[in-house]
């Protein structure tokens, strides 16, 4: 099995781990998987959703969590972590030039077109990854970082089966009318090829949404994705930070209650259906208090608060839970090690 080579850092695996947040891919899992030979990836949303005085001051209270976050994932030398970063969130550029002293290795940012991204890593090794799901998003960035000498060092591209926020129109996801995965992977390979050709260097692809066994894995690599990205499988794992009533919500799950939503962040999401779900977007829950995270938000106009139902799910109560179109799969807990011998031994 190939190494994944991003600049000047080499995973033995070809394996990123998605960035699952609030509090699901922290220093746990991040590590856990670091260690197995692939990529660990902490989530930066609201990252300081324990600190004590998250709810009045949630801006310090992330950065001041950020760090240790970053320090217990990177305990062991070798281990290669990213942070996930939501380009929507407020604060953006503080977050990332925040991981960036705390020594993170990768940025890894999607939900929206990280233009501005190379300005905030300036001067440091670290390594810049966006998410997209088309060669025209994927071009839109690369134009605007060219105007900062800048490429990416590894481009993730998220197919329409992924958990979480959706690079795709809501009528796609409904009616199946979107391009898959695999055919995606081709298109933004001969996208790629045009910079690597033209500047003489080399951008790994990395394909993920919808990847659950073995066979996907070597599918997705055999079309030509130079690794793949995971993120909902390994939720069903002991070393995944979430709680254990979350991770229940998975082995609970049917494929009838895989749903798709439009999230408060104004996109296409996927979450597994629940009491909170149904109500949420029947009635909807009136936001009584505002956490800032989202830069555009309206809390006069959402259905519910995003941070507030993704912290109360963190802590083992009832909220929002994001899943991959393969979520319901997950049908016992068992180790990341295992999971990852089983993907490519």
């Amino acid at each position: 099995m190939k190494e994944l080579k991003i600049g000047d850092l080499t995973a033995k695996l070809p394996l990123v781990q998605g960035g699952m947040g609030v509090g699901i891919s922290l220093s746990g899992l991040a590590s856990a998987v670091a260690e197995a030979g692939g990529i660990g990836t902490i989530s930066g949303v609201q990252i300081g959703f324990r600190e004590p005085d998250f709810r009045e001051n949630p801006l310090e209270a992330n950065l001041r969590a950020m760090g240790p976050e970053i320090a217990k994932a990177k305990a062991n030398p070798n281990n290669i972590i990213a942070i996930n970063l939501m380009t929507a969130m407020r604060n953006y550029e503080t977050y990332a030039k925040e991981a960036v002293q705390s020594g993170i290795d990768i940025i890894v940012s999607g939900a929206g077109l990280p233009l501005n991204l190379p300005k905030y890593i300036a001067g440091s090794n670290t390594k810049i990854m966006p998410i997209v799901s088309s060669a025209r998003a994927l071009n839109l960035i690369i134009k605007s970082w060219l105007k900062s000498d800048r490429l990416p060092d590894a481009v993730v591209l998220e197919g329409p089966l992924a958990g979480g926020h959706l690079g795709f129109k809501m009528d796609e996801i409904q009616e199946q009318t979107y391009t898959p995965l695999e055919d995606l992977i081709g298109e933004l390979k001969d996208a790629l090829a045009v910079y690597e050709n033209q500047y003489h260097v080399n951008i790994p692809l990395i394909a993920g949404g919808g990847i659950h066994t073995r066979d996907d894995v070597h599918r997705i690599l055999g079309l030509g994705a130079d690794a793949v990205q995971i993120g909902s499988r390994f939720i069903g794992t002991e070393e995944c930070d979430a709680h254990e009533n979350y991770k229940q919500a998975f082995l609970n799950a049917t494929a009838e209650d895989m749903r798709i939503i439009k999230s408060p962040v104004g996109l296409p999401a996927r979450a597994i259906r629940n009491d909170f779900l149904d109500a949420a977007y029947t009635d909807g829950f009136k936001v009584n208090h505002c956490f800032g995270c989202m830069a555009k938000c309206k809390p006069a106009e959402i259905p519910f608060c995003i941070s507030k139902y993704l912290v109360d799910v963190a802590k083992g109560d009832e909220g929002l839970v994001f899943s991959g179109a393969n979520g319901y799969r997950i049908n016992e807990i068992t180790t990341v090690p295992k999971l990852v011998e089983e993907w490519f031994e």
